[in-house]
């Protein structure tokens, strides 16, 4: 347990920025889980769309410090493949 008031006030801030990261989390790998989904199933219009729209989310999961930039930008070229390679 914190002792001083600005221990404290960091373990609030801690626990709020810890919240915010899990859902930006969170919300990245459902939309990575979406284009995973329509690559297993074949779809290839799907699994553009969902490439489309999973694009911006892993960018700004890299701004916002949630993925390494270079891991982002992996992410996306070995998604992109594969979509590419349903025809």
């Amino acid at each position: 347990m914190a002792n001083t008031k600005s221990a404290q006030k960091m373990t609030r801030k801690i626990a709020k920025r810890t919240a915010v990261n899990g859902a930006r989390r969170s919300r990245m790998r459902t939309f990575l889980r979406k284009v995973e989904d329509a690559i297993k199933a074949g779809d290839a219009d799907e699994a553009r769309t969902a490439l489309r729209s999973v694009q911006p989310e892993l960018m700004r999961a890299a701004q916002k410090g949630i993925i390494h930039k270079n891991a982002a930008m992996r992410k996306m070229s070995r998604l992109s493949s594969r979509v590419k390679s349903l025809g």
